[in-house]
């Protein structure tokens, strides 16, 4: 589905349907190349830290990934376009599916060849605020044979893969789509985006 044509009406009805669903539009090519040239340029600079797990924050061998917080108080102008487009995608399927999404956050996520994030959810195990996932591509002229694509656990025996084009927009629902990352033979850069409750239980 196309953003840019169709609206979030369609994105809404998959989520609704389907618990997850892929569209492309959200950014411009030339929006979503400058997001992948900052991204690309603090990887450079050694801005980005190796990504943690769970609650705790806890370093390990289950991704492979370094990243790098957008801050939400002064995000760079590249990353307040992007901010922008997945608020107003949060506000839709608030109205749409009837949920009480109040924020976002976001950081890139950088992965060297090789390197993947083993199966899990999104939502942790201590807190319900994560509501919608967000995953949006920053390489330009991905192949398929690259690898690196976020594969989604639908059902039994029942698998989906999500290449990291750039401009591609993968959305899922936190608590209910375990998902991974396979390995890349080239590095792949992301953003990834939680829509986000306030807290119900702890």
């Amino acid at each position: 589905m196309d953003i840019s044509r169709d609206g979030f009406a369609p994105v809404a009805a998959a989520l609704a349907a389907d618990r997850w669903c892929v569209a492309d539009g959200l950014l411009t090519a030339a929006q979503t190349g400058d997001l992948g040239e900052e991204c690309a340029a603090q990887h450079s600079r050694g801005a980005m830290r190796v990504a943690a797990t769970g609650s705790s924050h806890s370093a390990g061998r289950l991704r492979g990934d370094v990243t790098e917080w957008f801050d939400a108080l002064a995000p760079t102008a590249a990353q307040a376009v992007f901010v922008a487009g997945i608020d107003a995608l949060m506000r839709s399927l608030n109205r749409a599916l009837m949920l009480t999404m109040v924020e976002s956050e976001s950081h890139y996520a950088v992965y060297a060849i090789g390197t993947g994030y083993v199966p899990h959810v999104d939502r942790l195990r201590d807190s319900d605020e994560r509501v919608v996932s967000a995953v949006f591509y920053l390489n330009d002229q991905w192949l398929e044979d690259e690898g690196g694509a976020l594969r989604l656990h639908l059902a039994r025996n029942v698998t989906c893969d999500i290449f990291p084009r750039a401009g591609t927009l993968a959305l899922f629902m936190s608590s209910d789509i375990l998902h991974e990352v396979l390995p890349a033979t080239r590095t792949r850069m992301s953003i990834a985006c939680w829509m986000r409750q306030r807290p119900r239980h702890r």
